[in-house]
Order: structure tokens, then sequence, then C-alpha cells
């Protein structure tokens, strides 16, 4: 995630809560019916701490130089992305075998090389033009000048391999024909780190048009238990920022697929409008969030090793890192096979 704060005039405006107000809550809740949850949950299985593992500590590696812009090691990571979905038979929606989106040097502002977003998708079987995205930066700090490696295991090594792993089972489901209603998109975003310049990209020269994106699904560091939590002794939980911001609905059908499973603790505690570290404006959501896109940015908030070179595969809680994956591969599966897409009621 990067570190630089944006001031914004986004703002959302609460509604009021009155009786009517709380009428219409009741109305969203009651009308949300879980799609196929038994078959959710048997492809969510699909991710496992273990493949997880296997994909971070491949893309946290010392091979990869800490994987900063336009620099040979995050050339390797894009290649890793593309041979993987190349290998799962996940298409590119670039056509071929071309699963980069080409962004040149003079679009950064500064002294940065040539860079690319990578892209993979499952066509929706009813309603393929309409499409959630599920997004991820796979940039990093790079190398310091003491020479010292920034891994960036949880930042955002973590939301990588989630990523691929939610890949993977969206299309196992396909291919035992339970394909998505919807179409899904996998973006891996560059440039992040530096100002969410890839994101920023993308929503400059959308793939999918953007009218016709339903959500975006952010993650960004989803690998740790921070400070607070660990005084708590308590793992089980994410932070969610946005999922109320432009659609209340997204907001209650998080929560239900989570009460269906896997149970885990939702966090708000940083989705306040007046909250100090701003970290809604911080991650590469923001840049669909400001096209009235729906958000949820997926977070286990900051550790002692953020962008620090001890951010390192090691200090990984896998099982926890599996648990949140398959919570917003469960998300992504509701609004990808639910009959409406979701209302958009407080656009900006």
């Amino acid at each position: 995630m990067k570190t630089l704060i944006f001031l914004s005039a986004f703002a959302i405006v609460g509604s009021c809560a009155n009786k009517s107000y709380k009428e219409k809550i009741e109305d969203i809740k009651s009308n949300i019916s879980l799609e196929s949850p038994e078959n959710a949950k048997i492809y969510s299985e699909t991710i496992t701490a273990n493949e997880l593992k296997d994909h971070l500590v491949i893309f946290s590696s010392a091979k990869f130089e800490g994987r900063a812009i336009g620099t040979k090691g995050q050339k390797l990571a894009a290649q890793y992305l593309e041979n993987y979905y190349m290998t799962e038979n996940i298409q590119s929606p670039l056509g071929g075998n071309d699963y980069f989106q080409n962004i040149p040097k003079s679009f950064f502002g500064a002294n940065y090389n040539n860079s690319e977003n990578v892209l993979a998708f499952i066509k929706g079987s009813e309603a393929p033009e309409e499409v959630i995205i599920i997004s991820g930066h796979f940039d990093h700090e790079g190398v310091n000048n003491e020479g010292e490696i920034h891994y960036g295991a949880d930042d955002n090594g973590s939301g990588t391999s989630a990523i691929l792993e939610i890949a993977q089972a969206f299309q196992k489901a396909k291919d035992d024909g339970f394909g998505p209603k919807r179409s899904v998109a996998f973006l891996h975003t560059t440039a992040e780190e530096i100002g969410l310049h890839g994101s920023r990209f993308y929503t400059e020269n959308p793939v999918f048009s953007l009218d016709q994106t339903v959500a975006n699904l952010n993650i960004d560091m989803i690998g740790r238990i921070d400070e607070r939590h660990l005084k708590e002794n308590n793992d089980n939980y994410i932070y969610l920022i946005g999922s109320n911001r432009l659609s209340t609905e997204l907001h209650y059908i998080s929560e239900a697929v989570n009460q269906n499973f896997p149970k885990l603790d939702l966090n708000y505690h940083y989705n306040s409008l007046d909250d100090p570290r701003r970290y809604y404006y911080r991650s590469d959501h923001y840049n669909f969030a400001k096209h009235n896109i729906p958000v949820i940015f997926y977070f286990n908030g900051e550790h002692d090793d953020y962008h620090k070179p001890t951010d390192t595969p090691d200090k990984i809680f896998y099982p926890l890192l599996e648990k949140r994956a398959k919570l917003i591969f469960a998300t992504a599966w509701q609004l990808a096979n639910q009959e409406q897409r979701i209302e958009v009621d407080k656009a900006n």
C-alpha cells in the first residue's frame, strides 16, 4: 500500500437514520439471497494455505528484487503472473497470449521505465458485458540505498497470491459447468507504491467499460495481524474499507456472505469518513470509486515490517490468508451470480 496521502473533494453524504431509512435497510437485507452457497463453499476449498504459500514464497523472493516498477524484478513478476494464467487456461481480455496492459514511462511523470498491468478474466455466461474486477498491486519498493531488498511479502505478495488462487477457483467452477453469470476480471496493477498510477491508467484506458463494471474488490495486505489484534489475541478479522460508501447493498451482501462463511470479524474501524490515516484514498480501489464504481478494500492493518526489508514470507499467517481469500472469493461469487447487479445508491 502506498504511503502518500491524497486530499480529495470526494465526499459521501450519509443517509439520515430515520424510520424510512431503517426500513430501506431491512428491505435490502431481506432481499439478499445467496447464490448457490454450497458451490461457493465447495470451490472456495480449492484455495489453500499451501498453494498461497507456494506463490508468495516465489513472488517475494530475492529473484524479483522487490518488484520496483520498470525493473528487471518487476518484469519477472509480471511474467510469473502471465505464465500462471496461461497454465491454468484462464484467458486474457486483451486477446491471445497477451496479458499485459502496457504503460509508457511518460505516464508516471518521473524517471521510471515502462511498466505494465497484468490482466486475466473469466467470461460470464449470461451477462458477459458486466464485470467484477478483483484487483491488487504487484509492485513494491525494490532495493534500498543500502542494497537491501524490500521483499513485500504482505505488501502485496499476500494480495497477489490471493488473486491467483481466487482465479483458479473460478476457473475450476467454470470447468465443472458452474461458471459465473457475469465476467470476473483479475487485475494486477503496477506503480501503486508511487501514486496509484497503474489503476489510474486502467480507469483512464479501461479494458472493460466502466459503466459495466459492477464492483471492484481490492486486496492490499491480507497476510498479517496488526498490533491491535495481536494485543487482543484475535486473528479472526479483516478490515473492510469503502463497502458502504457508494452502494448500501454491497455492504450488506458482504456481511451476508461472511455470515454464511467464513465468519471473520469484519472490522470497519478505518472506514470512518474522518479516519486520519485516510486508507480509503491510499490503494487502487480509489481510482474505481472516483468513477462511482462500488468498492471494498480488504486490509489487515499495518505492522512493524510495513515498507521495510523485513516484510518477508516467513511472517505471513497462511491459514489466515486462506480464510480471508475465501471471503473475497465468496463475495465475488455472489456479485457475479446474483440476478441483478448491485445498486449504486450513493453516487458522487
